[in-house]
């Protein structure tokens, strides 16, 4: 089953502790607390249980993307998230946050200076820790509170907190039971003085980069890990916001990057709710692209949005997301 209570905490971080390797489940530990006064811990898993033992991480320095202003408020503390798209909850699949295949493997702690998960966390972690403007929201599952329990790492009381910041998917085994769609984890900080944010990303190793629409479970059919963005066929463009009169007629660039003819039938694209829009049955030449109309309740909004090309088969091959800034100017296309 999903997790069962999935959100995300808004909130500041106070203090980090590094368990490293040691353990049976190592954690990289911080230390919370919203503009109420309560308490939290986020254990972050730094090592996996099953093999490979290494995490996949990836760090955007400038994170762009739509959910940002679906989040609540800064230092809000827990809010609850529907397992659903269209809000703030997090898909690492159907959601387009990243490119997949740009994660890298790292070890937990080793000796030595950035050269391993905890080093990479500490290099964000720790300049939150030193500015109290650095706004934190942890997308996971939420534990406690425990009453009368004191936080076994930071002594606070009650004991509370959130796990499980990583990918929630595509897992298998004992950790299959926890599968689901839009209740992935992750860490995104807002740096308010620069107008930034950063955003980092966790996952396991065994875990599959195709996942059932419904359950989140493995597709057993497709490949383990994910298309790389640079396959046959890609997302190049999209006319989000046209300079026309209602209804606007929105158009979708691709691009066929292969050497060989691709036929498009039976492909589609999908929306950020997961509305599809079937491509015309017609082939597309080497080097070629085709502009393709939106409709058949397939919508750009101009508040922001994601765009997923899926295969005849429905395996994502390409993603891509706009924000409510690029979609602003009137008329103009946004590139990916």
């Amino acid at each position: 089953m999903p997790l069962k209570n999935y959100g995300v905490l808004a909130c500041r971080i106070v203090a980090r502790r590094r368990e490293g390797g040691s353990g049976d489940t190592p954690h990289y530990q911080l230390h919370l607390a919203d503009d109420s006064g309560v308490d939290y811990r986020g254990a972050v898993n730094v090592q996996s249980q099953q093999s490979p033992s290494e995490l996949l991480y990836l760090a955007d320095d400038d994170f762009r993307h739509p959910v940002t202003a679906q989040l609540p408020q800064a230092g809000s503390g827990w809010t609850v998230l529907p397992s659903q798209p269209g809000g703030a909850s997090f898909d690492f699949i159907r959601g387009n946050l990243f490119a997949p295949e740009s994660m890298r493997v790292l070890p937990p702690d080793l000796p030595g200076i950035d050269n391993d998960l905890a080093d990479m966390l500490d290099h964000y972690v720790e300049r939150a820790i030193a500015d109290r403007t650095v706004e934190a929201y942890l997308f996971g599952e939420r534990w406690g509170p425990e009453r009368n329990k004191r936080d076994k790492v930071f002594g606070f009381l009650p004991g509370n907190g959130v796990h499980d910041m990583h990918m929630n998917q595509g897992s298998v085994g004992e950790f299959r039971s926890s599968n689901g769609v839009w209740q992935d984890g992750g860490l995104l900080l807002h740096f308010p003085a620069e107008s930034r944010w950063v955003a980092v990303f966790l996952a396991f190793q065994s875990q599959a980069w195709h996942t059932d629409e419904e359950t989140g479970h493995p597709i057993e059919t497709a490949p383990s890990r994910p298309v790389e963005r640079d396959g046959s066929v890609r997302i190049l463009a999209a006319l989000v916001n046209p300079a026309s009169p209602a209804p606007e007629r929105e158009t979708i660039t691709l691009l066929n990057a292969s050497a060989t003819m691709v036929d498009l039938g039976g492909w589609q694209l999908a929306d950020d709710r997961d509305q599809l829009l079937p491509l015309p049955a017609e082939p597309l030449a080497p080097g070629a692209t085709i502009a393709v109309a939106g409709g058949n309740g397939f919508q750009l909004p101009n508040r922001g949005g994601a765009i997923t090309l899926l295969d005849p088969a429905g395996l994502k091959v390409d993603g891509v997301s706009y924000t409510e800034e690029q979609a602003r100017r009137e008329g103009w296309t946004v590139s990916f």
